[in-house]
């Protein structure tokens, strides 16, 4: 409903050019003027008098911030008022028929068109089906919400996946935090000569984490465009489905189509963890191998990204620590609690490793066909989903 004003024009009007107030000026008599008008009239003149008063004033005119803002009220509320009305003269003139200026009050579904009680008893639509406005609006918001729901799910699935995006960006800067510090205390165990290898590596780290971070980076931005799409779409439908009947029905179709989704279903992460093998991996041999050659090489590197929780890596990745229970580390029903793979596939050809066990009794070396997850791995089955060795 429009809001009606305290004020009039003419209450706001300069007495000099008899129009709303611009840019308005205050004199010591108390009288306001457009600034505009105020320096013309005193041009002409020739003297700093009032044109209503003829007071002359001896200082600069100031100005007038409490009639600005009344000005500019009024004027907002004018605009407003006028924008009102000029859509209730158009929603008016949308409900009648443009043939026979009759209320529109009946839907032929065959043309899907809008009819009046003579529109209804013409030749074209005689042998139609022909239903009242509210009754049509009703089915057909019935069917728009229909087909809005694959719409909603696909919104829900691409939130679900940005979300973890963000998750997983989150671990890739802990991961290549923790990593960094890692290679650091390796290197401070080295003498000063060996800081050039350092930086380096720690170079190399920090590229990979750049490349992986703005590659998530990017997927959540292009995530973000189709939730922000589909948000938007489902927003103009929502919106249009609280429209009134009439101008619902006009619409109805154009919102039907926009409502079918193209977008494809979000791909799933894949290989986007930081390798940290590649950094920590026997690490100290290779480093010292330049320099003497005299570290013991271990030819297997664990990898971080597939040990149990329970697992506790240490810096070299070569070897772990179980902080369970010897109880709670094997369990030949749940599979395996406490697994760790390693790094990289085996080439072609015999192998052979030593592998040091300490003084558990509870361990298992097996060689499996094919990658897994750290998930995956929990629940592998020893002689079912790969073959002991030991």
């Amino acid at each position: 409903m429009a809001a009606k004003s305290a004020f009039l024009d003419e209450d706001l009007c300069c007495p000099v050019c008899c129009d709303i107030f611009r840019d308005p000026v205050v004199l010591g008599c108390c009288h306001s003027f457009c600034k505009v008008c105020l320096q013309r009239y005193w041009e002409k003149k020739d003297s700093q008098e009032c044109p209503i008063c003829r007071r002359k004033s001896q200082t600069e005119p100031l100005h007038n911030l409490v009639l600005t803002n009344v000005v500019e009220s009024y004027l907002k509320q004018k605009t407003e008022n006028e924008a009102v009305e000029r859509t209730k003269s158009l929603k008016k003139s949308e409900s009648r028929c443009s043939l026979h200026r009759k209320k529109l009050l009946f839907f032929c579904e065959e043309d899907e068109e809008l009819l009046c009680v003579v529109c209804q008893t013409s030749k074209k639509h005689r042998s139609h089906q022909i239903c009242p406005v509210e009754e049509a609006a009703l089915d057909h918001k019935e069917e728009l919400k229909a087909a809005l729901n694959p719409t909603k799910e696909r919104l829900e699935r691409f939130t679900a996946v940005m979300q973890e995006c963000e998750r997983t960006a989150k671990s890739i800067r802990s991961q290549a935090q923790q990593t960094e510090k890692q290679v650091k205390a390796e290197f401070e165990k080295l003498h000063q000569f060996l800081r050039d290898e350092e930086k380096a590596r720690l170079a190399v780290l920090k590229e990979e984490e750049e490349q992986k971070s703005q590659a998530m980076k990017e997927k959540i931005k292009n995530l973000s465009r189709h939730v922000f799409l589909l948000s938007d779409k489902i927003s103009a439908i929502e919106k249009a489905l609280d429209t009134e009947d009439i101008y619902f029905l006009k619409i109805s179709k154009h919102m039907k189509v926009r409502a079918q989704c193209t977008l494809q279903d979000p791909e799933h992460l894949s290989g986007v963890l930081i390798d940290v093998a590649k950094h920590l991996g026997n690490l100290k041999f290779r480093v010292w191998e330049k320099m003497l050659g005299t570290l013991q090489y271990t030819p297997l590197t664990l990898n971080p990204n597939t040990a149990s929780s329970s697992l506790c890596l240490l810096d070299d990745q070569t070897s772990a620590r179980d902080t369970e229970t010897q109880q709670q580390l094997y369990d030949s029903t749940e599979g395996l609690n406490s697994t760790v793979t390693d790094s990289n596939e085996l080439p072609s050809g015999k192998q052979s490793w030593e592998v040091e066990v300490g003084d558990s009794p509870a361990w298992d070396v097996g060689v499996m066909e094919g990658s897994i997850t750290k998930e995956e791995a929990h629940t592998c089955r020893p002689g079912e989903d790969f073959g002991f060795l030991c």
